[in-house]
């Protein structure tokens, strides 16, 4: 079963409250992003992008206080040659438990307004049009 179906059917078990709650399957959760973006995309852009991705570790939850552990960015580094080398940005976004990263994810996971991070969903509609079509590489590890 994908990971997504396996949340899907979580969900639908114990419903977009509870599956967003701070302590909602508490343990640490790494979300690792990458963007691809055309090769034409000035830095000033990939600047942006980043200053405003590293802003969403001080948006709050409903209770007013912040839920992102940390944020590290960077652009791609490597010279191993590997599969992704042709990615530009990186994030490394760490949760105190699922909860707090389904709160975050919001669409495609859950899309009830009151269960997710309106922050988070701005800044996604904002870089959507900036990736190269696209293109962007997302991993979980939960515990």
């Amino acid at each position: 079963m994908s990971a997504r179906n396996a949340l899907d059917q979580e969900l639908a078990q114990v419903g977009p409250e509870t599956f967003t709650a701070r302590d909602y399957k508490p343990g640490r959760v790494v979300h690792i992003v990458l963007f691809k973006f055309a090769p034409s995309t000035p830095d000033a852009v990939l600047t942006d992008v980043t200053e405003r991705f590293l802003a969403l570790r001080d948006a709050p939850r409903e209770d007013g206080e912040p839920y992102i552990v940390s944020i590290d960015a960077g652009p791609q580094a490597s010279g191993e040659g590997a599969v992704g080398a042709d990615y530009d940005l990186a994030f490394v976004v760490v949760f105190a438990s699922s909860g707090d990263r389904n709160y975050y994810v919001g669409e495609p996971v859950q899309s009830d307004p009151r269960y997710l991070d309106g922050a988070h969903a701005a800044f996604k509609e904002h870089v959507g049009p900036l990736l190269s079509g696209g293109d962007v590489l997302v991993f979980d590890i939960v515990p």
